[in-house]
């Protein structure tokens, strides 16, 4: 976990990595470090970044550990060619220093549900436009190439509904007051949702949206030394003498947590787990399915609350089950079964409920489960049911109905010759010996019998 350089009096400048999409799991392991750094008695934190984005919850716990930490935070866009999009320049601005390499760019930071396919207005995604529409549009747009005002309005990200002006005032406000914190440029970070404004390194530096370029980490530590930072509201200068670097690497719980809260993963316990479960209940006594079906629900439920999950998705996901097993059980010429894939297909695709890259479920693998899911039901469960339903062929119940041939005893206790064994038997009224009785039921070691009408046998005869 620790890979130091220098002495054991140096300042410790802790690096974390933020990489990839930022998800529960990310959020997790940087909210730890931050912890950690602050217990270890870290001088300095750096987060080396390049994400395309992440989920909102995840973003604004990471956030809201850098705003609390007694610690500086310094988040570094680098190496060249990393980014700090969407979620990333949030947690940019509400760092302690915020520096980018050469080669690297922000912004684009509005939430990710309103920047779809466009709407009925925007004809440059709608190929099925009108052709005058399509003409008017070129126009307009080569007018702007010859230097005509556009109006600010048609920068804007549309918002088409009332929840998506409060989705949208709501991000705005929250970044702007990210960067007051520590007095970078407001309006591009309101820009940066309202606009989906990008910048470069260079242009970030111009506009105050960063504090300075750094190609590397040295820099980036001999930048921020001596400069006075605001932590939680008090100005404090940086003072850092006598480096090591600290690198952090993932352990073995941001490993787990960011296999099991992929989307794809978590639906597929998920769906483990249920048919798991499913055939230890209709073929009791095997274990193995019952044990594995409970852990993989259990995980699939520890991940499924960590994630945006749509509760609307995942009541049609299980009904889309339930009907599929009850056709199973009541053949209804395909009613049941059809409704039930088209309510677990579209719970499903609903599943999610985000449109962050990465936190979909992916469609051919929603294609293929859903067939399994109805060969598992219409094939698998129905010859279940079929072999439940066939006569018994083993213990002690295949001797009801049986017919039996007195040995002696009765009335009251006697025994009972069945399929050439010997049995206790009971019967209040008197048998003969080699009469023929019926077994009628069975009372422990004893076997409830009944007299028949046929003839008494010869048990001499062999």
């Amino acid at each position: 976990m620790w890979l130091m350089a220098g002495a054991a009096s140096a300042d410790n400048v802790w690096i974390i990595e933020i990489k990839g999409g930022i998800g529960p799991a990310t959020s997790d392991y940087v909210v730890r470090e931050i912890e950690d750094a602050r217990d270890n008695q870290a001088a300095f934190i750096v987060l080396k970044m390049d994400t395309p984005g992440g989920l909102d919850t995840s973003m604004r716990d990471i956030i809201r550990a850098i705003t609390t930490s007694s610690i500086p935070v310094a988040t570094w866009v680098g190496p060249s060619g990393a980014r700090a999009a969407s979620a990333g320049t949030y947690i940019l601005l509400a760092s302690h220093v915020a520096a980018m390499a050469p080669g690297t760019n922000l912004g684009a930071a509005t939430p990710v549900s309103l920047t779809g396919p466009a709407g009925k207005d925007d004809e440059r995604s709608n190929p099925f436009a009108p052709k005058e529409k399509k003409e008017e549009k070129a126009a307009s747009e080569s007018d702007d190439e010859q230097g005509a005002a556009k109006p600010e309005e048609s920068e804007r990200v549309p918002a088409k509904s009332a929840m998506e002006k409060k989705v949208i005032n709501d991000a705005t406000a929250y970044i702007q007051g990210l960067a007051k914190l520590h007095g970078r440029n407001e309006a591009w970070a309101a820009k940066a949702v309202t606009e989906a404004a990008s910048l470069d390194a260079e242009s970030a530096l111009k506009e105050n949206v960063i504090d300075f370029i750094a190609p590397n980490l040295d820099s980036l530590i001999d930048q921020s030394n001596g400069r006075s930072v605001a932590i939680n509201g008090i100005q404090s200068p940086i003072e850092l003498a006598n480096v090591a670097y600290v690198e952090r690497e993932q352990d073995w719980r941001f490993k787990l947590l960011s296999v099991i809260t992929n989307p794809n993963v978590a639906y597929i316990l998920m769906l483990i787990g249920i048919y798991g479960l499913l055939l230890e209940f209709y073929n009791p006594g095997v274990g193995l399915p019952g044990v594995l079906g409970g852990i993989c629900l259990l995980l699939a439920m520890y991940s499924l609350q960590m994630l945006p999950v749509s509760y609307a998705g995942l009541g049609l996901l299980l009904l889309g089950i339930a009907l599929m097993i009850a056709e199973a059980f009541s053949p209804s010429f395909g009613i049941l079964g059809l409704g039930g894939v088209v309510a677990f297909v579209l719970g499903s695709i609903m599943l999610m409920d985000t449109e962050t890259p990465g936190y979909q479920i992916a469609i051919p693998l929603i294609v293929g489960l859903t067939v399994v899911s109805a060969l598992f039901t219409f094939v698998i469960l129905t010859l279940l049911l079929r072999t439940r339903r066939k006569p018994v062929t083993t213990g002690v119940e295949v001797l009801l109905g049986e017919t039996a041939t007195v040995v002696g005893g009765f009335p009251g206790e006697g025994r009972v010759l069945v399929d050439g064994e010997i049995w206790q038997a009971r019967c209040d009224r008197p048998l003969k010996k080699g009469e023929r009785v019926t077994v009628k039921s069975i009372s422990g070691l004893y076997l409830i019998v009944e007299s028949g009408l046929a003839e008494p046998a010869d048990l001499n005869k062999d």
